[in-house]
């Protein structure tokens, strides 16, 4: 009696295409992480294990000063840092919560409400997203010096409350999330304008909402050119600009090169509110991209 092993399948063009796909994803991934990986790295380093360190750029050297870099950032110029730390927080959280409710109000009233010149608004607003943002910052610092805002905390918390591109998301969203079928039925139940979107629409909103609410808020967290431009006061400086001017007086040499170590811890440390933030609100986004599969 004769016995055949079982053969084992060639490998296809499929299996190639997604051994393919995999490798340019472990490269995407690689290419991702690197920088956050080197900051990582880099924080636990001294002066002399930036520039001259054993184990090289992308590895930790034989002495490990997380500790002693994070203890002598809190206390760098009396502990300004916190100061930086607490008014990028201040920015971010006004500002991002401001530009949020903006944009939902706006790009739910340009979704479900018909009134003259709609189109022609929303094109203007379509316009002002093609603007980079760093060509509206002189206009804006005239504007506010014009207003006697300059050099206050409404000079960075203002221009953040306009988000073009969160009214255009939120508007493209509630076109489709929101049937007006729904809206009708909820009008002839006896709900008004207000609670029809408070009842209603916002429930079916909430992906769009957190994911406005995340990138308003990276982005005031992350802006450097405005605060740069309308402050002057170092007390009132967020934190992205506050570590650029220590950059700054290292590469100048005006403070020598002993405060390149707590660039990079406060970079690392900046970082991690925002890490926090997509980590606690990942779970309402992923609900809230689900929840139109079980209506």
């Amino acid at each position: 009696m004769t016995t055949t092993s079982p053969t084992r399948p060639a490998r296809g063009p499929s299996a190639r295409r997604h051994l393919g796909s995999h490798t340019f994803l472990v490269l995407l991934i690689l290419y991702f992480a690197l920088p956050l990986w080197w900051l990582v790295v880099a924080s636990t380093k001294d002066i002399n294990g930036l520039f001259t360190g054993s184990g090289g750029p992308l590895w930790f050297d034989d002495q490990f000063s997380l500790v002693d870099n994070i203890k002598q950032l809190f206390t760098q110029n009396g502990g300004i840092y916190w100061r930086w730390l607490g008014n990028s927080f201040l920015y971010a959280f006004v500002g991002g919560i401001g530009a949020t409710i903006l944009s939902v109000l706006a790009g739910y009233g340009f979704a479900k409400y018909r009134f003259r010149g709609r189109n022609l608004y929303f094109s203007v607003l379509l316009g002002s997203v093609m603007v980079p943002v760093t060509a509206l910052v002189i206009p804006t610092f005239v504007l506010l010096s014009q207003l006697g805002l300059t050099n206050t905390i409404w000079a960075v918390i203002l221009p953040s409350l306009l988000s073009p591109f969160g009214v255009y998301l939120m508007r493209v969203y509630a076109q489709d999330a929101v049937p007006d079928e729904l809206l009708d039925a909820a009008r002839v139940d006896g709900a008004g304008d207000l609670r029809s979107f408070v009842s209603i629409a916002l429930p079916l909103l909430r992906p769009a909402i957190v994911t406005v609410l995340l990138l308003s808020t990276v982005a005031t967290w992350n802006n450097y050119f405005l605060p740069l431009a309308v402050l002057s006061d170092t007390k009132l400086l967020p934190v992205t600009v506050g570590l650029g001017q220590w950059q700054a007086q290292s590469t100048s040499g005006a403070a020598g090169s002993q405060l390149w170590n707590l660039v990079v811890t406060g970079a690392l440390i900046s970082i991690l509110p925002l890490v926090i933030s997509f980590l606690s609100l990942q779970k309402y986004w992923q609900g809230g991209l689900t929840l139109g599969s079980l209506k």
